[in-house]
């Protein structure tokens, strides 16, 4: 039964001109001033979200965004400070990119903020799919070898859940030999322990569900890691596909649950008096959204000269036979209409999944902050009631 609610923020700046119309996103440079701004409208919407009784603030780790997208690299350090600013909003890592880190830097900077947060932030996992960031890094994404970043991103995996759970360990892999072997006042170094470790154990943790590989899966399942469901392969209309999925990946693993157990899904949603008010008013924020990320392969079924005729935008991207926003909800990825529908819908997810339990809400890359906040108010005075038990 849905009784949670939250909301995704990747970290965009406010644009002057949005949709296909507009600048293309690779023309796209925005002032330093404009880009640290997203911390402010980060607050202004945890404040929001604060008043209005809802239960997470998601947001995601990213760099070297100068078009002004998705522009926060570092969670951990900004969930301290918003957490220093509220008293019930848990903040959820959606999600910390691990190849981007060391391991053992990554868990002890989580179990630092868990511990100054009073145990507020949740832990999020991810490979990392944009190239500009993670090969940067020196780690292989997603995108330029997926195998290379799979296997690094498993053993780093192993090595944060050891150094969470165990008092101390040591560790041994393709890319890792923890600790260092060396002399330490008097004794050889054999083990090693993690300080401080995170006050909340087991750490609640949580992973994106894209491609829903069985691979990935199995492994969530294996270190009890929860899906995260909005986007790519995993979106709209196949999401029942990929729910069963999950149910049946761990009645394998031997925990019978109910379909929506262990998952979060996503979407945007956008409020109007009708459906078509609202489709009308929240297109040019889906346009700009999928310049975004229709070039990084998450618009599925693209041609390579549709892809090309997003990147070039105005004539040629309404030309190209792109998928519309009709589209998104008729496969039920966004949520638009007055509240009634809204609630309407998010009962029958209730009917369909018994076992979900929380879903998020929120606006996509584009989104002006006065929209966001209005958006927020709307859905969390009209809609949110109506399941909030």
């Amino acid at each position: 039964m849905i009784n949670k609610f939250g909301s995704l923020f990747a970290g965009h700046v406010d644009f002057d001109d949005m949709g296909f119309d507009a600048t293309p996103v690779n023309d796209r440079r925005i002032s330093d001033v404009r880009l640290a701004g997203v911390f402010d409208k980060a607050e202004a919407i945890v404040l929001k979200m604060e008043e209005l009784g809802y239960d997470t603030f998601w947001s995601a780790e990213h760099h070297f965004q100068r078009e002004g997208y998705e522009c926060i690299p570092n969670l951990l350090m900004m969930y301290v400070h918003l957490a220093h600013l509220t008293k019930k909003m848990k903040f959820g890592c959606g999600f910390n990119i691990n190849p981007m880190w060391h391991p053992l830097r990554l868990a002890e900077d989580f179990a630092m903020a868990d511990i100054l947060t009073n145990g507020r932030v949740i832990f999020g996992v991810g490979r990392g799919y944009h190239s500009r960031e993670v090969d940067t890094f020196g780690v292989p994404s997603t995108a330029s070898d997926d195998a290379a970043n799979r296997e690094m991103f498993e053993e780093q995996i192993e090595i944060i859940m050891k150094a969470f759970n165990e008092e101390s360990f040591s560790y041994k892999g393709k890319f890792y030999d923890l600790p260092a072997h060396v002399p330490y006042r008097g004794y050889d170094l054999r083990e090693i322990t993690l300080v401080p470790r995170p006050r909340t154990l087991p750490v609640e943790t949580w992973q994106p569900i894209v491609s829903a590989g069985q691979r990935a899966m199995d492994f969530m399942v294996k270190h009890g890691i929860k899906g995260i469901i909005g986007g790519g392969a995993a979106a709209g209309g196949a999401a029942d596909q990929v729910v069963k999925q999950w149910r049946d990946t761990l009645a394998k693993a031997g925990r019978e649950t109910d379909l929506g157990t262990d998952l979060v899904i996503g979407y945007t949603c956008y409020i109007d008096d009708t459906e078509d008010k609202a489709v009308n008013q929240a297109r040019r924020y889906f346009e700009e959204n999928m310049k975004m990320f229709a070039p990084l392969g998450f618009v599925r079924g693209l041609s390579e000269d549709q892809i090309s005729a997003v990147a070039q935008g105005s004539s040629k991207a309404r030309a190209a036979g792109l998928p519309t926003l009709e589209d998104g909800v008729k496969a039920g990825s966004w949520l638009c209409g007055p509240p009634e529908m809204i609630a309407e819908k998010i009962h029958d997810l209730e009917t369909r999944y018994p076992g979900l339990e929380q879903i998020n809400v929120g606006s996509v890359i584009g989104t002006p902050e006065c929209v966001i906040l209005e958006q927020l108010e709307v859905f969390g005075k009209e809609v949110m009631p109506k399941f909030k038990r």
